[in-house]
C-alpha cells in the first residue's frame, strides 16, 4: 500500500492533522479498502442493502443490557431484563413474523440467563460510554459496552467488557488480538487516569467470558499497529479528496474478496465481491434449525 506523510494544517511548520477515527474505521480499512471507501469517503455513499436480522438481534440485546444497568439496583431483576428486551426489540431483517418471534424468544432467554449471573448491586463505571484519546497520529474514540471497576491485587482496576451475540464460539485469541478492545483499554485508562489492562468478551448466548490481561507493552504494540493503519488510511483519504481517476481509485481502494462479502452492505455495488459471492439473505445469520 502506498503511503505518504500525514497531512499538515495548511502551512509549513503547522501541526500535523490528526486522523480522526474509531476502531471500526481502522479495522474496515484493513478488512476491505473498497468497503472503507463506500462507507467513509463516497458522498453520497452507495445505497445499502436491506437491514440484517443479526444486527437487529445484536442491537436489541445490547440495548436491553444497557437499560438493565441503568435501572436502580433494586429493580435489576431477571424478569426486568426480559421486559426490557421486549421493549427495545428491533424487527428489521427477519424473514417473517414467525422467525422474528422465535429469535425474540431466544434473545429474551439469553438476556435473562446472562443477567442472572450478574450482581445487581455492582455499578459499572460506564455503560455505552464513549472514551477517547489522542496520539501523535490519531484522534481515536469509541463507545464501550460496559466499563467495570473491580478489586485487584494492587487496588481497583478498570475492565473493558464487550458483549458478543454471534453464534460462533470465541477463543482467547479473539480477546488478545482485538485491536478495538486494546484501544478501548488505552482510551479508558487515559479518560479515567487509571490503569486498564484487562479486556473481556462476554458471549451472551452461552454466558462464556473470554478474558485477556494485557501488559503495557502489548497495548503499545496494538497502538503502534493502529497508528500505522491510521497513517495509511489518512494518506488514502487525502488522495481521494485530491481527485482520483476510476482506475487509480480501484488501485488505491481494492476489494478484499472473502466470504464476508456475502454480508457486506455494499456488495451489490462491488463487481469483484458480487461476482465472487452471492449476497446472503438478510436473515441468514440467525437461521438455526430452520427457524
Amino acid at each position: 500500500m502506498t503511503s505518504s506523510a500525514p497531512e499538515q494544517l495548511g502551512l509549513p511548520g503547522m501541526p500535523t492533522r490528526l486522523f480522526g477515527c474509531t476502531p471500526t474505521r481502522l479495522t474496515t480499512w484493513v478488512d476491505c479498502p473498497r468497503r472503507y471507501r463506500f462507507t467513509y469517503l463516497d458522498r453520497p455513499p452507495p445505497p445499502k442493502g436491506p437491514p440484517w436480522a443479526h444486527n437487529s438481534l445484536g442491537s436489541s440485546v445490547h440495548l436491553a443490557l444497557a437499560g438493565w444497568h441503568r435501572l436502580d439496583a433494586r429493580q435489576r431483576s431477571v424478569e426486568a431484563a426480559g421486559r426490557l428486551l421486549d421493549h427495545v426489540w428491533l424487527r428489521d431483517g427477519y424473514r417473517d413474523d414467525e422467525q422474528a418471534a422465535a429469535c425474540k424468544a431466544r434473545a429474551r432467554e439469553m438476556v435473562m440467563r446472562y443477567v442472572a449471573t450478574l450482581d445487581p448491586e455492582s455499578e459499572p463505571v460506564g455503560v455505552e460510554r464513549t472514551v477517547a484519546m489522542r496520539t501523535e497520529v490519531l484522534a481515536v474514540s469509541g463507545r464501550l459496552d460496559r466499563l467495570d471497576l473491580r478489586d485487584g491485587p494492587a487496588g481497583d482496576v478498570l475492565v473493558v467488557v464487550d458483549y458478543k451475540t454471534g453464534r460462533h464460539d470465541l477463543t482467547p485469541f479473539d480477546a488478545r488480538s482485538s485491536l478495538a478492545l486494546a484501544l478501548y483499554a488505552l482510551a479508558a485508562g487515559r479518560t479515567f487516569r487509571r490503569e486498564c489492562l484487562r479486556v473481556e468478551l462476554h458471549h451472551v448466548p452461552s454466558g462464556e467470558v473470554i478474558a485477556h490481561e494485557h501488559t503495557a507493552a502489548s497495548l503499545q504494540r496494538h497502538l503502534a499497529r493502529a497508528e500505522s493503519i491510521g497513517a495509511e488510511a489518512a494518506a488514502a483519504d487525502a488522495a481521494f479528496r485530491a481527485g482520483l481517476s476510476s482506475a487509480k481509485s480501484d488501485e488505491l481502494f481494492p476489494t478484499q474478496v472473502s466470504t464476508s462479502c456475502r454480508y457486506c452492505d455494499f456488495v451489490r455495488h462491488c463487481p469483484a465481491g458480487f461476482a465472487a459471492h452471492t449476497p446472503a439473505d438478510p436473515w441468514a445469520s440467525v437461521t438455526v434449525d430452520g427457524s
